[in-house]
C-alpha cells in the first residue's frame, strides 16, 4: 500500500478515520521501561512509518501525540497513549520540522549516492539518517580528499540547476522495475512499487518522503569519511537546514573562542597550541615541585630524634608517584605509612606501606573503610577511595595496631 504521506510529502494535515485500536506496549528506543498505550490503524496517514533508512514521523491524532509509527504489511501502526474509537473521524497534524529535515536528508542521500556511482563507480550498500548527521556506506575501501571535494561540488551544482524530483508508482511486474536502482523489496511488501526519479540523474526504488525539486535541498556538505565495515567507507554528510544549523553552531563557537583567546579566528589554532605548550610546561614544573615536597616531607620525618611508628599524611594535590616517593625516602621496614591524596568530597588515592605482614593484614580493611579497591605486594597496598572523609577511622585503626600489635575487630 502507498500511504498519503508518500503521495503528497508536503501535506501537513489530513482528515481520516480510525480503523482499529488495541492495547499495546512501546519499548523506548533508548531503553527503559515499556510505555503502555494503544496501536491505532487509520484508513490512511500522512505520518510516515519508519523504513528505507528513514525514521518515522511525529505528530498528532486530534490532540493525542503519536510516539511511534511503524509499518505492518499494508498498514501504518500509530502508537498513542490514549484510546481512540474505531470509526471516529480524526484530523492528523504533522511535525513538519522533523519531516522536512528527513526529506532533505533522504533526497540528499539519493543525489550523493547517484553521483558517487556515476563519478567513481562507488555503490551505496546502506545508509543511516541520524539525529545530527547522516552516513552513506560506500563499497570502496577509501576515498581521497579530492574525490570528496569533487563529489560535493557536483552535488551542489545539481541543486543550483533546480532539477525536478518526481515519484512513479509501478506494478510489481512492470518491466521498468528492473531498470531502477534498488536493494530489494521487503518480504511483506504489498501493492505498487514506488520509484523516486531525479530527472536525468537517478531512478531509485524507495518508500521514503522526498523533496519535489533539488533546490529544496538548499546545500549539501560532505563532512568527510570514516572507516566502515570490511572494505567499506562511511561518507558523512549534512543537507539543507542541518548545514545552516552546523554553521550557526560553528560561528557561535568561533565568537566564544575569539573572546577567550583575544585574537581573530585565523589565529585560534596557533593560540591553542601555545596554550597547550604552556600547560604541559606548568604540569612538568608542578610534578617536579611535588617530588621536591615529597622528599622534604620524608626528610623532616626522619630528622626527628624518635620517629613515630606511624606516619599519616593527607594532601589535596598529589598522585601515586608523590606518595611512593615519600614511602621510599622514609623506608617501610619499621614505620607504617598511611598516605592519601585528593578532595574530601570526591574520590582520591591511598597508599598503605610498611612491614609486609602488617600491610597484608591491614590493606583490605583500609580499602573497605575508604569505600575503595586496591591491591598490594611487597609491603605496599594502594588503590582508589570513594570515601576520603573516612580517613579518621583508618588512622584510629592504625593507631590501635601500632599500639597493641593488632587492630580492634
Amino acid at each position: 500500500m502507498v500511504f498519503q504521506c508518500q503521495r503528497d510529502s508536503w501535506a501537513r494535515q489530513f482528515a481520516t478515520r480510525v480503523v482499529s485500536c488495541r492495547a499495546a506496549e512501546l519499548r523506548p528506543q533508548g531503553g527503559g521501561e515499556p510505555v503502555r498505550g494503544f496501536q491505532v490503524v487509520l484508513e490512511d496517514t500522512i505520518l510516515f512509518p519508519e523504513g528505507g533508512g528513514q525514521p518515522d514521523d511525529r505528530g498528532l491524532i486530534g490532540d493525542v501525540p503519536v510516539l511511534r509509527v511503524t509499518r505492518r504489511g499494508a498498514e501504518a501502526v500509530h502508537f498513542v497513549q490514549a484510546a481512540l474509537e474505531p470509526g471516529a473521524e480524526v484530523l492528523l497534524s504533522l511535525d513538519w520540522e522533523r519531516r522536512f529535515d528527513h526529506m532533505q536528508q533522504h533526497s540528499g542521500q539519493h543525489l550523493i549516492t547517484a553521483i558517487a556511482d556515476q563519478m567513481f563507480g562507488f555503490k551505496t550498500t546502506s545508509w543511516e539518517l541520524g539525529h545530527q548527521r547522516s552516513v552513506i556506506e560506500l563499497d570502496t575501501p577509501s576515498m581521497t580528499a579530492e574525490q570528496i571535494g569533487a563529489l560535493e561540488r557536483s552535488a551542489n551544482e545539481k541543486i543550483r540547476e533546480r532539477i525536478p524530483v518526481t515519484v512513479r508508482e509501478l506494478a510489481a511486474n512492470d518491466p521498468d522495475v528492473e531498470t531502477v536502482r534498488s536493494r530489494g523489496l521487503p518480504d511483506d511488501h504489498v501493492g505498487p512499487v514506488r520509484v523516486v526519479d531525479i530527472e536525468g540523474i537517478d531512478s531509485n526504488m524507495c518508500c521514503g518522503t522526498h523533496v519535489s525539486n533539488l533546490s529544496d535541498l538548499q546545500v549539501i556538505k560532505l563532512l568527510g569519511t570514516e572507516k566502515g565495515r570490511k572494505n567499506k567507507t562511511n561518507l558523512v554528510f549534512l543537507a539543507g537546514n542541518r548545514v545552516l544549523k552546523s554553521l550557526e553552531q560553528s560561528h557561535s563557537t568561533e565568537k566564544a573562542l575569539t573572546s577567550l583567546l583575544k585574537n581573530g579566528p585565523g589565529e585560534h589554532v596557533e593560540a591553542v597550541k601555545r596554550l597547550q605548550s604552556s600547560v604541559k610546561l606548568l604540569q612538568k614544573n608542578n610534578l617536579n615541585l611535588l617530588r621536591d615536597i615529597a622528599v622534604l616531607i620524608a626528610r623532616d620525618f626522619k630528622s626527628k630524634p624518635v620517629p613515630s611508628q606511624l606516619f599519616v599524611l593527607h594532601r589535596k594535590e598529589g598522585d601515586s608517584e608523590f606518595m611512593n616517593i615519600i614511602a621510599n625516602e622514609i623506608g617501610t621496614e619499621e614505620t607504617l605509612l598511611f598516605l592519601t591524596v585528593g578532595d574530601d568530597k570526591e574520590a582520591g588515592l591511598f597508599l598503605l606501606a610498611g612491614p609486609v605482614e602488617a600491610v597484608e593484614n591491614l590493606g583490605p580493611r583500609v580499602a573497605e573503610l575508604l569505600g575503595g579497591k586496591g591491591a598490594g605486594k611487597r609491603g605496599r597496598f594502594q588503590g582508589k577511595a570513594t570515601k576520603m572523609s573516612q580517613r579518621g577511622q583508618v588512622e584510629a585503626l592504625l593507631q590501635e595496631f601500632t599500639s597493641h600489635g593488632s587492630p580492634e575487630a
